[in-house]
């Protein structure tokens, strides 16, 4: 039984129309499946899905002093920040720990920040701490507003029947506000499952309209559209290899050790930057690889690999991809035992599995 603690966006009341299973998720109850993960994640591959992202934070700061405080927050440069762009970023620690991935966001008068729900409280109270001194307000806008994420390569042919035209002309990682009457949609195209899409930010009150009439109903569907979960979006996230907090990354290791160098711009400071350097001058200990394994049993999270009958890794992620057949997983593996070829053993169950060390993404739409 769920408690009636547990938070609810929204779109509960769609979901539960729709026949979600509903399971607690980071303190919020939400869809882990409607017709199945294998039915949603391959209608993602061929059509568009519909993901409700309501329970991840967004945080808007305001303030003269926001870009200069951003940039020492962030490891992703953000001084010179062009209005218009998302940037995908991490914020860590003085050690190097990450303590969440983010997306910030350059509006024309403030910031925006998308975090993990997991996160939320944590991030906050890490910017409360250091906005000390600068001219940076924070409003959590997290409960007052709404976050779907539109994913699969009929999406943009979805936003042009819905009136959301010119949103194919977006490029990667920028975002547009429109204006209907006095409500502000944001549009955003990033994605999170390998395909073309966008996510939409509308005020809590309006995504119940909104919705239902993207989806139709359970008895009369859109035919291109349809509700998808927590669950397909996991594993269309593995073939991707999108990393997830809790998994590829963590408090307990650093941006460099994370396999997230691209993120990283150590020509600056911002808080972790020191002990980053020093990570890179010793070399990095470890690198995130992909893993295909014999048959299609699933490789765990904490999964050992092994070497020569030795324990050398483990595993981050791991899932039968729907799209190509195969068990596959990421994982963390010395240096000397990544390079593409390698081969290895997983522990799955009470046994060993051969792998083979694969290029990553598993999937890339081409």
């Amino acid at each position: 039984m769920i408690s009636e603690q547990l938070q609810r966006t929204p779109l509960y009341d769609t979901h539960v129309a729709f026949g979600a299973k509903m399971v607690p998720f980071a303190g919020w109850e939400m869809p882990v499946q409607f017709a199945g993960i294998l039915a949603e994640h391959n209608h993602t591959r061929t059509a568009c899905s519909v993901f409700d992202v309501s329970h991840m934070g967004r945080l808007k700061l305001i303030g003269g002093d926001c870009e200069k405080f951003l940039d020492h927050l962030c490891t992703r440069k953000l001084a010179g920040a062009e209005v218009g762009r998302s940037y995908y970023s991490h914020i860590c620690r003085e050690d190097g720990g990450i303590l969440d991935d983010v997306i910030v966001s350059r509006f024309e008068e403030h910031w925006g920040i998308v975090c993990n729900a997991s996160n939320r409280d944590k991030i906050v109270a890490w910017i409360e701490k250091h906005r000390a001194g600068h001219d940076v307000e924070l409003t959590d806008q997290t409960t007052a507003t709404a976050m779907i994420a539109c994913q699969g390569p009929k999406t943009m042919e979805v936003a042009e029947q819905f009136g959301a035209g010119g949103i194919s002309s977006l490029k990667r990682y920028r975002f547009t506000v429109r204006q209907v009457g006095p409500i502000a949609i944001t549009i955003y195209r990033c994605g999170y499952t390998g395909e073309d899409g966008v996510e939409v930010v509308v005020p809590a009150g309006l995504v119940g309209m909104l919705v239902p009439k993207l989806l139709g109903t359970k008895n009369s569907p859109h035919p291109l559209v349809r509700p998808a979960g927590l669950g397909s979006r996991d594993t269309l996230r593995i073939e991707a290899a999108m990393p997830l907090y809790g998994h590829e990354l963590s408090e307990d290791w650093d941006s460099l050790t994370a396999g997230q160098s691209w993120c990283v711009d150590l020509s600056r400071d911002f808080i972790g930057s020191e002990a980053m350097r020093a990570v890179k001058e010793q070399g990095v200990p470890r690198r995130l690889v992909g893993l295909q394994l014999e048959g299609r049993r699933i490789a765990r999270q904490h999964a050992a690999v092994y070497r020569g009958g030795e324990a050398i890794g483990e595993v981050t992620s791991g899932t039968l991809s729907p799209t190509l057949g195969t068990s596959i997983a990421m994982g963390f593996l010395p240096a000397e035992a990544s390079e593409v070829g390698t081969t290895v053993e997983v522990a799955v169950g009470s046994k060993r599995t051969g792998a083979t060390v694969v290029k990553l993404p598993f999937y890339k739409r081409g």
